[in-house]
């Protein structure tokens, strides 16, 4: 009886809270893990999103884009958050935000004519 009694007194004492640093070191890996995501994933998207928000802005008649579409034309003129976009003959209103990128007109040249060749 005295063994019993000893033994779960040994048990008791081991499993005693071992105050507030044990706690932290226990939230460790989730708070490390957040952190990671953090600058790995969070920042570098916050970072594109600010650098559309400023090419989006900057756009004006004359520029050549491109569209979320896969669709290449050049701007014929902005009003406001509409611009009308000229794909070659044809004017198409569309809204900023549907510009996935600009082009330089140069490189957009050497392209064409390399796939042209092919």
């Amino acid at each position: 009886m005295f063994f019993e009694t000893a033994a779960y007194a040994q048990q008791a004492g081991a499993a005693a809270p071992q105050g507030a640093m044990g706690g932290l070191m226990s939230f460790m890996p989730i708070i490390l893990m957040v952190l990671i995501f953090y600058f790995l994933l969070i920042r570098p998207q916050q970072k594109r999103q600010k650098q559309h928000a400023a090419m989006l802005e900057a756009l004006k008649a004359g520029d050549t884009v491109l569209t979320n579409a896969g669709i290449i034309g050049t701007i014929s003129s902005v009003d406001g958050n509409i611009m009308v976009v000229d794909l070659g003959g044809t004017k198409v209103r569309m809204i900023k935000g549907y510009i996935a990128d600009k082009i330089d007109p140069n490189t957009l040249n050497t392209v064409t004519e390399a796939v042209k060749e092919k």
